[in-house]
């Protein structure tokens, strides 16, 4: 063996190895009937890998309501059992939401670390988060999840002492755990409130200036980003992944016309979305009740499109915007049509996938990678936002 060789040996790669993630789901009447479990896997699995897993292995169920104890039966339970020594994982992440007990359960069962979607998406917004409005926001979220889970971090010290007339070294470690976590908890939401009140102030004097504000929403992966780069010109992070844009970001945009208004892009929504996540983002989302006009962005061309543009629809039912005026952007043509010149020929709404259903509301397609559809696009934001009396 050549010395090269000999060396290449001995050297050991600090590269850190990726999670080995089995995911569970289980079908109930608690689900969404627009989504199938076989979907919802799908996009799991999809999270898995933005946070950097290696999906080994799925397990389904269908239950008329999910077990107190595991979530899935005993006998699936079993099977992730099985499956652990048929196919090795670390992490086994489960499609809902579990409670501490099941999750506290579950993981003294199979040996590994057990989370939710929930936790997941968590994950991936704190890695995404990059300004400190946005990591404050995340924090307050993972916080508010954490507190309630906390009684399982301190079992082993439980089991050291405790009984009647004393107090169990893990209980006064819980105690101590939980104050300080409601004391950032406070901290936190104190901070945010601050940032609220500095954008309250900025939107008031946007309103004295008179400029309006047009706010781009949408599934996560829609292609928000893509198009509020073409258009502004703001360089703003672009990944084929789930929420690649975490932070707020606003830029002004000036028509050949000479009218101008500003254009914020904003956190994509998903199916089952953390009320965590959407309570701790109240700053954020803030924006979108002060904006003119919303331009909903989908991606025509995913197959569960009619599923996510009803996702979007809810979310924004839940954050009592469902009246706001909208238009409906459906994107990324340039993936199934072959040239411009085809494009501009269309004349009817394309199918593709599942059908998609056309809203009452403006409606416009367009290729935010190619630009295709960009000056209609612009055209009807115009005619919304200064519409003559």
């Amino acid at each position: 063996m050549s010395r090269e060789g000999r060396i290449k040996q001995k050297l050991f790669t600090t590269k850190a190895r990726r999670e080995r993630a089995f995911l569970v789901g289980v079908g109930s009447k608690s689900h969404d009937h627009e989504w199938s479990l076989t979907d919802s896997l799908h996009e799991l699995a999809y999270l898995a890998r933005t946070a950097g897993a290696e999906v080994v292995g799925t397990l389904t169920q269908k239950l008329d309501t999910p077990s107190p104890t595991y979530y899935v039966g005993k006998g699936k339970v079993e099977e992730l059992v099985e499956a652990k020594e048929q196919t090795p994982y670390d992490t086994v992440i489960f499609d809902d939401e579990l409670t501490p007990r099941q999750q506290r359960n579950l993981e003294d069962v199979l040996g590994v670390k057990v989370i939710d979607r929930s936790a997941l998406i968590l994950h991936i917004f704190a890695e995404k988060a990059r300004t400190r409005e946005g990591k404050l926001q995340v924090e307050l979220a993972q916080h508010q999840y954490l507190l309630p889970r906390l009684i399982g971090q301190w079992r082993h010290l439980e089991r050291l002492g405790g009984g009647i007339g004393t107090r169990g070294p893990g209980e006064a470690q819980l105690e101590t755990d939980r104050r300080l976590i409601h004391k950032r908890i406070s901290l936190l939401q104190q901070k945010l409130e601050s940032v609220s009140k500095q954008r309250s102030l900025y939107r008031k004097r946007r309103k004295e200036w008179g400029i309006p504000v047009v706010a781009l929403v949408g599934y996560t992966n829609a292609g928000k980003s893509t198009l509020f780069n073409v258009l502004s010109k703001a360089g703003v992070g672009v990944e084929d992944k789930l929420f690649s844009t975490l932070d707020p970001v606003t830029r002004r945009l000036t028509l050949p016309t000479g009218q101008r208004f500003l254009i914020t892009d904003t956190v994509g929504f998903i199916h089952k979305l953390p009320p965590s996540i959407i309570a701790a983002f109240r700053a954020t989302l803030e924006e979108l009740d002060e904006a003119d006009l919303l331009l909903h962005v989908v991606d025509i061309t995913h197959k569960n499109a009619s599923h996510q543009c009803l996702t979007v629809e809810k979310t924004l039912k839940d954050l009592e915007l469902e009246d706001k005026p909208t238009i409906t952007v459906f994107n990324k043509l340039d993936l199934v049509l072959t040239s411009e010149e085809e494009f501009r020929g269309l004349d009817t709404a394309p199918y593709f996938g599942e059908e998609v259903q056309l809203p009452g509301e403006a409606v416009v397609f367009i290729s935010a990678a190619r630009g295709w559809g960009l000056d209609s696009l612009l055209e009807k934001t115009a005619s919304h936002l200064w519409t003559p009396d």
